[in-house]
């Protein structure tokens, strides 16, 4: 039997770890380049700005004047708790069991590996973070003397400091990242490091953790596939006709408006979750607005170009096309919150084209947007205005990052501990895909809407001026079905039916959806996974509206879609796809859907 020797056995090992050590030298040059290389960015646009903090100190000294018996509860309680269970870890250890004490801390479901319950260090470390959070957020909640808006800040921010320093963030508190790097010799850490450069690189050194992996989706192809063409183009977008389904198809057909800040095919990612496919199945005619994405020359773009050029082209392009003398239209988050400007514009010009709208979680009060709205003080609104006058345009990667944070948990620190902690590829997920496919906005635009509607709230007062008119939600007056999300934490439901409540038509449809800004939206049938809530009243509050609807299973797709019938006449021959003044330049999802900037 021939003896193994000590070399033959550790030359693997040895081969796998200089490989290893080259990987992380050239990876760390890497790194270096594009740390050294990272784009300054406003100090308002990275934390919340200085009154926040002087608020907050100054409603925490006076509470400390005032009531200093519950300042001092509330850290003799922290310190009571935290004592306790360090003893009682201590007591467990004297005993000569390696087991942790009575866990009493709650269900946290980024705490599911087997250790942080069993395992004495890993159980101290999760349940002194728990018990910190609680301590902390109470002391938040308990300040006095703040107002609504500057304590929803405060604990958004407290909120984003917790999330940030979970031991779940950090290598050596956590078990699985210690279990994956023993497992594989180190090389899910090297794995980490390269997905680390990489998104740092990809983002010009901002760091955006990669949520899908971008070579997994080819657009036209395997995502945005629904058969069509590119029937009209201008300098702010493309319309898209989609090649009928069916024999007959409604007379009136639809377009849609979808947001600029993301691209139009969230509502066409696979054809089993395809909004766009299943319209076209119903028997509509339908074309679909895709949006240039801006760069440095689209500065002075503002809201009225969006409305001239965007909106009234696509709505008579589509009616020259058609042949009709009107369209129904659907306008999709801001994109809705734009339509109701154009129909308001188009009340006083006289310009009775549009039938029907259709609002997709749209605000147009807000006087409370929501989660958002932490990020409309005037600090951070200023860094922006101040950051897109030195580019010309808000890139993408702020907005990204922006809304990401606002489920930080799942949309930052989770990818980040798989990428970079467990060195795990990103999924092939359609949905986070388009998420990562952000788009620009043009500078004028972007100060337009932040600071006129969002701050302003000039629709819901009526004093929002656009193209030399005053326009006023009073103004919209065609019928109308709006569909809000009961947890969207963009464009919160209960301000979307204040905003619809208050617009001028007497034949007005709410349903609120279950699920969130998307997943409620793109909720097609065949799931049956949200349900949705409709009441044929408008009660004075969206409470009072909530406490009196009925709930009904499954999407609010089949019910739209029979009020849209309702509203888009006759049947009539299929038409084809554009007409000889409207050949086809490019076939769907077109070319702009695609462009990068700069690229």
């Amino acid at each position: 039997m021939n003896k193994t020797t000590a070399t033959e056995v550790s030359s693997p090992d040895l081969e796998k770890l200089n490989a290893n050590m080259a990987r992380i030298e050239e990876l760390s040059q890497r790194l270096v380049k594009a740390m050294a290389t990272r784009k300054s960015t406003s100090a308002a646009l990275e934390a919340p700005g200085p009154d926040l903090a002087l608020k907050a100190s100054a409603a925490w000294w006076s509470d400390a004047l005032h009531n200093p018996a519950k300042l001092v509860e509330q850290q003799v309680n922290y310190w009571g708790q935290a004592l306790t269970h360090f003893i009682e870890a201590q007591q467990v250890l004297a005993q000569g069991k390696l087991e942790p004490p009575t866990d009493k801390t709650p269900k946290d479901r980024r705490f599911s590996n087997p250790l942080w319950e069993t395992h004495p260090y890993f159980n101290y470390v999760k349940q002194q973070y728990l018990m910190q959070s609680q301590a902390m957020q109470k002391a938040v909640a308990g300040i006095e003397g703040l107002d609504a808006a500057d304590r929803k800040r405060l604990t958004y921010f407290a909120d984003q400091i917790l999330n940030m320093m979970a031991p779940t963030n950090f290598l050596g508190t956590n078990p699985d990242a210690l279990e994956r790097a023993v497992a594989t010799e180190g090389e899910s850490l090297v794995r980490g490091l390269e997905n680390l450069v990489r998104d740092l690189e990809e983002n010009d050194s901002g760091l955006l953790v990669s949520l899908a992996d971008k070579d997994a989706f080819v657009i036209g192809d395997n995502i945005a596939a629904t058969e069509g063409g590119v029937v009209y183009r201008n300098r702010m977008f493309e319309l898209i006709q989609y090649k009928p389904a069916t024999e007959k198809v409604h007379a009136i057909p639809l377009v849609i408006f979808p947001p600029w800040i993301n691209k139009f095919y969230v509502m066409d990612l696979r054809p089993e979750n395809s909004l766009i496919r299943w319209i076209v199945d119903q028997g509509f005619t339908l074309f679909v607005v895709s949006w240039k994405n801006p760069d440095r020359s689209y500065a002075d773009v503002g809201l009225i170009d969006y409305v001239e050029e965007g909106y009234l082209a696509a709505i008579n392009e589509t009616k020259r096309i058609t042949g009709q003398k009107k369209v129904n239209a659907v306008g999709y988050c801001i994109a809705g919150t734009t339509l109701s400007i154009a129909l308001s514009l188009m009340k006083q010009r006289g310009d009775k084209s549009i039938n029907s709208a259709t609002f997709l979680t749209t605000l147009t009060d807000f006087s409370d947007p929501g989660e958002v709205g932490v990020f409309l003080d005037e600090g951070f609104v200023g860094g922006i205005e101040a950051e897109v006058r030195r580019a010309g345009f808000l890139d993408k990667y702020y907005m990204s990052r922006t809304f990401s944070y606002l489920r930080s948990n799942d949309l930052i620190y989770a990818p980040a501990v798989r990428s970079y902690l467990l060195g795990e590829s990103p999924p092939a997920f359609d949905l986070l895909f388009w998420n990562g496919d952000g788009t620009n906005l043009p500078a004028r635009m972007a100060v337009e809407y932040l600071r006129g509607l969002c701050q302003g709230n000039g629709l819901l007062k009526g004093d929002f001026q656009i193209g030399g008119t005053t326009v006023s939600l009073s103004d919209i007056q065609v019928p109308l079905c709006a569909i809000a999300c009961e947890t969207d934490h963009i464009a919160g439901w209960r301000a979307s039916y204040t905003g619809i409540q208050n617009m001028g038509s007497t034949d007005k449809t709410f349903i609120l959806s279950e699920s969130g800004h998307i997943a409620g939206i793109i909720n097609p049938p065949s799931k049956g996974k949200y349900g949705h809530f409709t009441n044929a009243s408008w009660p004075a509050s969206p409470a009072e509206w909530k406490a009196g609807a009925e709930r009904h299973a499954g999407s609010w797709w089949p019910r739209w879609g029979e009020w849209l019938a309702g509203k888009s006449g006759a049947r009539v021959a299929a038409r084809p796809v554009g007409d000889g003044e409207h050949p086809v330049l490019a076939p769907a999802p077109g070319l702009y859907v695609g462009e990068v900037p700069g690229a």
